[in-house]
Formats: C-alpha cells, structure tokens, sequence
C-alpha cells in the first residue's frame, strides 16, 4: 500500500505533560551509547551517515520554531528511508528536500538494499535492522499500523524492534506536530536511538 510523502493527523498533538527525563524511560530507551568506545570501527559510509543523522537530530532538538524542527525531522527520516522508502521526500513543503540520500540505512519499500545491508554484526542485526527484512513490504506496513496507534498516552514506539524506525517514527510524528516543545522532547527520544544505532556497529565488533 503506497504511503504518502507526510500525513498530518487529523487530532491535536499535545505536548506531553510529563517531563523528557520520564517519557524517554516510558519509551524504554537505553541511554547507553557506547561512549568511549573506538568509532574507527564503524564503515565509513556508515559513520557518515550516522554523522549526517546527528546533526540533523542536533538541529531538531536545539530549533527555534517548528518549521526548523521540521526541516531537521525531515532530514533525519530521508536520511533513514532513502528515495526507496516510505515518506521520502520534501515533508515539510518548503520545495528543498533535506537529507536527500541516493540510498537509506534501512531497506526501501521493494526490498531495495539500505546502508545497514548486510549486518556488519549481530548487534546491527538485532538494533539496527531489528531482525531480517525478508518481506521489506510487511516491515513497514508494521510500521505505520505503529504509527497510526501511537497517542500521548500510548506510546507505541517500543513495539519497533529496529532503532532507526523509531527515529522515523518520532520524525513523523514531529512533522505532524504544531507544538515546538513536542517537537523538541520527540528529537531527544530521535537522539536515543540513532545513539543507539552507532553504538550497534562497535558493541560487537571483533
């Protein structure tokens, strides 16, 4: 099933009325990131990537207005789908499609290969890719039926086994967000998982 480029939901995002700190445990993100650890590891398209991804994250979480945390949440998710996957494109209707990438981390909507093809360990596999993408198709219809579940009081995220989906996740949720104080905890919960994600390519590496 096509989806489009950004869908704006139809109810009010709300800011969440809990503090950062609570909702990310909620989310049941990991805060251990490998620091410390040798990034030299890390394939250098992958490390660029991942480079590219921070900073988009950095701007999205340090933004002065959400058209900005929108532009940055736009980069992270294209960086992510690549022209393959799903929501690729110019969310935010700026005519600039930010984070523009010939290819994603993650496999596209036709089994097209991402970045992270083939796991460069089994801690890529598990984080990463989040277990085999043998029917890409069905993994990201998993996705937006997450997606489409999620509410403030309901938070679905975790449900996602790939770490780079959730920061899709939180991406889309940002671009459909009027409240820049949404858009700025949605980037921290962002920053966890790409955290996560370098962290998979030197936790196991030989």
């Amino acid at each position: 099933m096509p989806m489009p480029r950004r869908t704006r939901h139809r109810r009010t995002l709300l800011a969440l009325a809990v503090s950062t700190a609570v909702a990310l445990a909620s989310a049941g993100c990991a805060a251990d990131a490998g620091a410390g650890a040798d990034p030299s590891v890390i394939p250098d398209d992958i490390a660029s990537r991942l480079d590219a991804l921070d900073e988009a994250v950095a701007g999205w979480r340090t933004a002065d207005d959400v058209a900005m945390a929108w532009k940055h949440a736009e980069a992270a998710r294209n960086l992510i789908v690549g022209p393959d996957g799903p929501f690729y494109g110019d969310a935010d209707g700026d005519g600039t499609v930010e984070g523009a990438s010939e290819a994603g981390l993650l496999p596209g909507l036709g089994g097209e290969a991402g970045r992270a093809q083939p796991p460069a360990n089994a801690c890529v596999e598990r984080d990463v890719l989040g277990g085999d993408w043998d029917d890409p198709q069905d993994r990201w219809d998993e996705f937006s039926a997450t997606l489409a579940e999620w509410a403030p009081g309901n938070n679905t995220m975790p449900q996602l086994a790939s770490h780079p989906q959730r920061v899709v996740g939180w991406a889309t949720l940002t671009l459909d967000a009027e409240s820049l104080d949404a858009a700025r905890e949605y980037a921290g919960h962002a920053q966890l998982h790409v955290d996560i994600t370098r962290s998979a390519y030197i936790s196991c590496a030989d």
